[in-house]
């Protein structure tokens, strides 16, 4: 499927989606409105979702860009703080862009207009466009990343493969958890690719195509460095993105009864299924705290790779 278009308002009545359903019962303090929605307002509501103490030692979340008091009415999710996602946001009107993937992930020093970052910060700026990065605070919270695509594929019992070191027992970097009922590996794959937008590389699987997998193991974007905490989970199959050939080979190698099969998929793909819940849980946590903001999520494929080429 192609990435929809997700309007989320905070005004909307109903229950939170996974992303926000595990943050916390809350209170609503009343209907009473509160004046403009300052963007430090909504950097509070996604602390209270995301906490960055969740985040990777190594990682970089939180304000990128923007003035904490200035006015926000509409906000954008996004996987990639790209050049075509950023004119897309200012297209709709968002003073707020948030983000999966950061766009400074390293140090730098200059932000001169004539590099790629640079030119976005320069046209974030420019146009009043606040930008936020939720990465692996987003994919360690409950509802996160990887808990969403847990969800979207069935699976029960639920737990993290690295508990986090700073939040609860259900929260931390991966997932597994147990299917309803038994699937064969090609038709577990084809409830895989049934569930991501569709992009070109579509889905890799290494394994027996009529095995059984009952076990599932999951990590939205890169999850190469997991494969001891896969093994240790008894997992039947592992699905994650960006599996290189070293790491993968050396996983077959080292299987036990042919397991854990392994599943690769778009990077891109396995953490957009995330962004309609999180609008939603934000505009659950705005509309609870009295504010008013329209939340949409990008339209844009962000996925770099656009044709492949394969055998047959």
């Amino acid at each position: 499927m192609e990435p929809v278009n997700t309007d989320v308002s905070a005004e909307s009545d109903g229950v939170a989606a996974a992303a926000g359903a595990g943050a916390g019962a809350r209170e609503a303090p009343g209907t009473a409105a509160l004046g403009p929605t300052t963007l430090g307002a909504i950097q509070l509501a996604v602390e209270e979702l995301w906490p960055e103490s969740l985040a990777e030692d190594w990682d970089e979340v939180g304000l990128v860009a923007g003035h904490p008091d200035a006015e926000v009415r509409k906000v954008m999710f996004a996987v990639d703080p790209t050049s075509e996602v950023i004119e897309e946001a200012i297209e709709f009107g968002a003073e707020l862009l948030i983000t999966h993937h950061p766009l400074l992930l390293r140090g730098v020093t200059s932000v001169a207009a004539n590099t790629a970052k640079g030119k976005a910060v320069h046209r974030l700026i420019e146009s009043g466009t606040a930008l936020m990065t939720v990465h692996t605070n987003g994919d360690s919270a409950v509802g996160g990343v990887s808990d969403v695509l847990a969800d979207a594929l069935g699976l029960q019992d639920v737990a993290p493969l690295t508990p986090a070191a700073n939040g609860l027992p259900e929260e931390g970097i991966g997932r597994v958890g147990d299917l309803g009922e038994a699937l064969t590996l090609g038709d577990f794959a084809a409830r895989v690719f049934g569930i991501l937008p569709s992009v070109a590389g579509g889905v890799r699987v290494s394994g027996d195509r009529d095995g059984i997998v009952r076990r599932v193991a999951v990590c939205g974007g890169a999850g190469d460095s997991l494969f001891g905490e896969v093994r240790a989970s008894n997992a039947d199959v592992y699905l994650t993105a960006d599996l290189r050939h070293h790491p993968a080979s050396e996983a077959r190698e080292a299987a036990v009864n042919d397991r854990p099969y392994l599943i690769d998929v778009s990077h891109f793909a396995s953490e957009w299924l995330w962004l309609p819940a999180a609008a939603e849980a934000l505009g659950n946590v705005l509309s609870d705290q009295g504010h008013d903001v329209e939340i949409r999520v990008s339209t844009t494929n962000s996925d770099p790779w656009d044709f492949i080429l394969t055998p047959g």
